[in-house]
């Protein structure tokens, strides 16, 4: 494993994420190319495919045998996975005090004044330090994993969901205090299980949930297949309201957020050449009718409104939305006109007294229902 030595802000650097499933892989590569490797117990033999080139064939069982020659990213990794030993509680805390050695090595480094033999011990500690935070951080990886798949097919990838785990892996061990005396994997859960919960709201959703509603859907999905497993149906809203010691309101509003939207692109139909947008009908798309009859009856209305005079015309045009399609108050109609609201209301009654009249409104009765 390559010992990192760059060093930044006082602590040890952090290992590049990306590179883990890559660092992994080499790791085993060079295992099994070590011939101790190869000979021990006839595991594995070197063979030539039809043309010639040389490749070594797992004699471990018929599971990992394809698991050696699968090309998918995820059975891969996790077999590579699978290979790490796990840690004492013992050898946790033997890391992270070298971990902390390593620290303590490179502020040591920042002062002036230190002889070639102190230089010399403080980047051994800073070397020690790098190589145990890699085997605390690669020993967990499974923890990750275990983690990681409760939250699958929530809109983000299990490869993109175990590389925000890691990145709550790392975090969990630089914030680790071994001197409380509790195990590395109850400390790291928490810090995992937060990275991998935030990426779900940031990245799981056309629109961004808070984290503490994404926790509280995803104990709604758990409980909603629990109780149709018991039921052996669709559970109701207030029997999911019981189980999760909430009020039916409460699920109802839970239940609606957890909706995902769809696309008015999405192909429809057995031939998929129709879209979802082409069954959906615009309501604010009028038909052709409709538009003649609304612009004959804005004519009709304007006619009418013209014979009473300009001030009761201009105040029914604010108080029906005639104008903009907003309905204006007696406030806001008095402050245009500088009278108060009671003489704009007198002005309004007199003008729909005189629209009453069969003069005016049979010129409208072709529109009353």
């Amino acid at each position: 494993m390559a010992v990192i030595t760059s060093l930044s802000n006082g602590q040890l650097p952090l290992p590049s994420v990306e590179d883990i499933p890559k660092r992994i892989t080499v790791k085993r590569a060079r295992r099994l190319d070590k011939p101790s490797h190869r000979a021990k117990k006839g595991t594995a033999s070197p063979e030539k495919s039809s043309n010639g080139v040389s490749y070594t064939t797992l004699r471990r069982g018929p599971a990992l045998e394809n698991n050696e020659l699968s090309s998918d990213p995820i059975t891969l990794y996790l077999n590579d996975v699978s290979q790490i030993s796990l840690l004492s509680k013992k050898r946790e805390v033997f890391l992270a005090k070298q971990i902390e050695a390593g620290e303590l090595a490179v502020k040591k480094l920042g002062q002036d004044g230190l002889s070639a033999t102190e230089i010399l011990d403080c980047e051994e500690r800073v070397a020690q330090g790098n190589k145990a935070r890699a085997e605390l951080i690669e020993a967990n990886y499974r923890l990750v994993i275990s983690i990681t798949k409760r939250y699958m097919s929530q809109g983000v990838s299990f490869l993109d969901l175990v590389q925000e785990g890691n990145l709550g892996l790392i975090k969990a061990v630089d914030k680790f205090d071994y001197r409380r005396g509790y195990k590395f994997s109850t400390y790291a859960t928490w810090w995992i299980r937060q990275a991998v919960t935030r990426a779900l709201a940031d990245q799981g959703r056309t629109i961004r949930i808070p984290v503490h509603m994404c926790e509280r859907i995803h104990k709604l999905n758990k409980t909603t297949q629990k109780l149709t497993l018991e039921l052996g149906r669709d559970p109701t809203t207030e029997e999911i309201a019981v189980a999760m010691d909430s009020n039916v309101e409460g699920i109802a509003h839970l239940q609606k957020i957890a909706q995902h939207p769809l696309s008015l692109d999405m192909p429809v139909g057995e031939e998929q050449e129709s879209n979802l947008g082409d069954f959906i009908e615009d309501e604010a798309n009028l038909s052709l009718p409709d538009v003649a009859a609304q612009t004959l009856l804005r004519e009709r209305m304007d006619r009418v409104l013209t014979s009473l005079t300009a001030r009761e015309g201009r105040i029914l045009r604010l108080r029906f939305g005639l104008y903009d399609g907003r309905h204006y108050t007696l406030e806001e109609v008095g402050q245009k006109f500088g009278v108060t609201r009671e003489r704009v209301r007198q002005i309004e009654a007199t003008a729909l007294r005189k629209l009453r009249h069969p003069r005016r409104s049979r010129a409208l009765k072709d529109f009353l229902v």
